[in-house]
């Protein structure tokens, strides 16, 4: 009886959610120069929002030069053809307007917030262009700015939570390039030249391998001129090399490493899963049960509700082109740290062999799909959707699906999915600042 009343409750969830959640229309079409498109007009209010992604993130270095693609795309704003970076500082400010972007293992984007009035948004989509495809990569501008990462990396060298981490993904990855440091190091980021940077942009930042993502306030053709007029004089550059595939399977490992904060920081996991992996879903919802969850997983139940071994416990996979990192993280007391470490072991062995509650499941659910209307409710998170989904080449239904595959997730589809993706008898661990810790 229990059961079917869960049955029932889900059923009716389900039926709610679809019904609440009103998505946008994502239109889509491909520029003249071979960029992807993905555009979502609104004219609620008087802004635009624009972002340009190519793959050119992290995993595109090499252990000799790693920290190229970083200041690639660092440097981007810091000097083009016709603007000095004070031109684009102050153009952008005396618009109103804001430039930024993101980096990652995976991908390098630029992004445009504006007024959507013609005038101001000609003016700040005429700079955005000229910085994305025409970036100068002067010697005295990557000199002051290595100065600026070197220092960073060095002070990051002293920090538990940074060793720990940089440790961990060479772990995971072994010697795939995921397993670079994002930043790179410090060798090599000070042996990098202009040639290097210049280089780089020529083989990445390519048209045809370009997503353009629009928001706001204009027309489809206001926005089919934008986008080709961000693409259009990218380089147009060979297919870069396939890269090997993250080896999904690793021996388990564990890395105690001395250090004199007062707390343990440990890091576990394996490779988890892929943008685009059939088991997304199931993962998603088992995992925040597991541990995404805050305060209401089982991590968080376990390690510190009823032991009190760590203020916070967490877990998440993070996807990406090829197959990203499932991770467990905590920070705890060193003279409690093997006991916390062995009880987030069990809690994760036993969810793996088991799986959920249907209870627990079905709370999930409810917290997930009834958030989900706030990962919508901005411009600036539709954007980031709209690049998320060109670039990984999701469904264009993704926004549309979401609830309802999350709604038709069960206990077996989870418990098989981390059967399959998760061995606990096969992970990666991390302990910095360990009891008795022996430097590796």
């Amino acid at each position: 009886m229990r059961t079917n009343f869960i049955k029932i409750c889900t059923l009716a969830l389900c039926a709610l959610s679809s019904q609440a959640i009103a998505t946008p229309l994502i239109q889509h079409w491909q520029t003249a120069s071979g960029a992807k498109v993905l555009f979502v007009e609104d004219h609620d209010i008087p802004m635009l929002d624009v972002a340009v992604s190519v793959p050119a993130g992290s995993r595109f270095d090499s252990a000799q030069k790693a920290g190229v693609a970083g200041l690639t795309h660092h440097l981007l704003d810091l000097g083009s053809q016709g603007l000095s970076e004070d031109d684009t500082a102050r153009g952008m400010a005396d618009l109103g307007a804001q430039l930024g972007g993101s980096f990652d293992q995976d991908r390098a984007s630029i992004s445009l917030r504006t007024l959507s009035q013609q005038a101001v948004r000609s003016k700040a989509l005429a700079m955005m262009a000229q910085v994305l495809q025409h970036p100068l990569y002067a010697a005295d501008i990557l000199t002051r700015e290595k100065t600026r990462v070197l220092a960073g990396l060095k002070e990051a060298e002293t920090k538990p939570e940074n060793i720990a981490d940089k440790a961990f993904q060479k772990a995971v990855y072994g010697a795939h390039p995921y397993g670079l440091p994002v930043s790179g190091e410090v060798a090599t980021v000070a042996a990098i030249t202009p040639q290097d940077l210049q280089n780089f942009y020529r083989t990445h930042y390519n048209a045809a391998r370009a997503v353009v993502a629009i928001m706001g306030d204009v027309t489809r053709a206001e926005a089919e001129a934008m986008a080709q007029q961000l693409t259009g004089e990218l380089p147009q550059a060979d297919a870069v090399a396939a890269q090997s595939e993250v080896a999904k399977n690793i021996a388990a490992s564990e890395q105690r490493i001395a250090h004199p904060a007062t707390q343990s920081h440990i890091l576990l996991g394996a490779p988890g899963m892929s943008r685009n992996d059939p088991d997304y879903f199931a993962l998603y919802v088992g995992n925040y049960i597991l541990g995404g969850g805050g305060f209401v997983s089982r991590l968080m139940n376990e390690v510190r509700e009823q032991r009190g071994l760590a203020y916070s416990v967490y877990s998440y996979f993070m996807p990406l082109k090829q197959t990203g990192a499932f991770q467990i993280g905590l920070q705890t007391k060193k003279e409690q740290a093997d006991d916390a470490l062995s009880l987030v072991r069990k809690t994760l062995a036993d969810f793996v062999a088991n799986g959920p509650t249907e209870k627990e499941l079905l709370a999930a659910k409810q917290n997930i799909v009834g958030g989900f209307p706030l990962r919508i409710d901005s411009n600036r998170k539709i954007l980031d959707y709209l690049s998320i989904i060109g670039f990984y080449d999701m469904k264009l239904t993704y926004l549309d699906d979401f609830s309802v595959r999350v709604e038709q997730v069960t206990v077996a589809q989870i418990r098989d999915a981390f059967q399959r993706h998760i061995n606990p008898q096969r992970m990666a661990t991390v302990m910095v600042g360990a009891p008795e810790g022996v430097k590796h």
